[in-house]
């Protein structure tokens, strides 16, 4: 049985568009009969108690896991191996390059907006004895292609760059990149629920999947929520999480409702949501979302959407 995921970054509480992702993701593998499972991508971004508060909001909402709840910082020997077994094929290079270094050479004519040029695949061992001393190295792959196509159950397919993306860090923790398809591949995850603002990763970590002969999941890119000037909605935004809601009478069940109705959806459970969902029917346009402070006593949540 396949599976799908929900893998949050604990470095605070989720937002209703996390949780409306969650419930997507959610949705997506029980539609399709595969497990649901929940992964914290804690290599980087982690903050005191921001995971038990992201597990209970997800419960808050009437969302239920298969399993265990999987921890990056649990795994990291998973990572250095498939590091271990790309490097034994000759397929990483050391890179001494700062992001500075990146970004004017990516901004140079003909070159691709914020791929990696190239610089450090081809030093001499000297070279990279040189560098060393100056600053520790990343690893980066050693691509053979330059792009790579995925489908995509709501974008279609699509085809990407892939460049010589970072894989280990030069502070020696395994990259976002890396640490996704590894954890995807080894739990059995063949289907990916998640915002579209990742949907230029994927062909990277298709690509990846492929090398380390894992199954290349199946996509769904979903849309964001917004809030009222168009940019992802975030923390700042107002009343968007559970615990700001609350301040203001607004119960996780009435959260949950207003993240069922902006996806067209019944709204009295997750099980009716369930028998009427269909991903052709979803809609196409990001939701926007509002702080309204004259919702208030209309019988409208605060942050009702716009």
């Amino acid at each position: 049985m396949g599976a799908g995921r929900f893998a949050p970054s604990p470095s605070g509480e989720l937002h209703l568009g996390n949780l409306r992702t969650a419930i997507l993701a959610w949705l997506f593998a029980r539609s399709t009969n595969r497990r649901f499972l929940l992964r914290i991508e804690d290599l980087d971004r982690a903050r005191a108690g921001a995971e038990e508060l992201q597990l209970a909001d997800l419960r808050a909402i009437g969302l239920e896991w298969d399993g265990p709840t999987v921890r990056q910082t649990e795994r990291t020997e998973l990572y250095t191996a498939a590091i271990e077994e790309l490097r034994s094929r000759d397929l990483l290079f050391e890179c001494f390059c700062t992001r500075r270094d990146i970004t004017e050479a990516s901004s140079a004519p003909h070159a691709a907006p914020g791929t990696y040029p190239g610089t450090c695949r081809d030093l001499s061992a000297s070279e990279r004895e040189a560098k060393r001393a100056v600053r520790p190295a990343a690893l980066r792959l050693r691509s053979d292609t330059h792009e790579f196509a995925i489908t995509d159950v709501l974008h279609g397919r699509f085809t990407g760059i892939v460049d010589d993306f970072v894989v280990l860090r030069n502070d020696s923790v395994p990259a976002y990149n890396l640490a996704v398809v590894v954890d995807d591949g080894i739990q059995g995850i063949d289907q990916v629920v998640r915002g579209d603002d990742l949907l230029t990763s994927a062909p990277r970590q298709a690509y990846l999947a492929q090398l380390l002969g894992y199954r290349v999941p199946t996509y769904a890119h979903v849309q964001l929520a917004l809030n009222g000037e168009g940019r992802r909605l975030a923390k700042r935004d107002g009343s968007v999480t559970l615990g700001q809601l609350a301040q203001h009478g607004t119960s996780p069940e009435a959260a949950r409702t207003m993240i069922l109705a902006s996806l067209g959806l019944p709204t009295s459970s997750l099980d009716a949501a369930l028998d009427a969902f269909d991903p052709t029917l979803l809609p196409t346009h990001p939701w926007v979302f509002t702080t309204d402070p004259n919702a208030l006593g209309t019988g409208k949540p605060i942050g009702w959407p716009s």
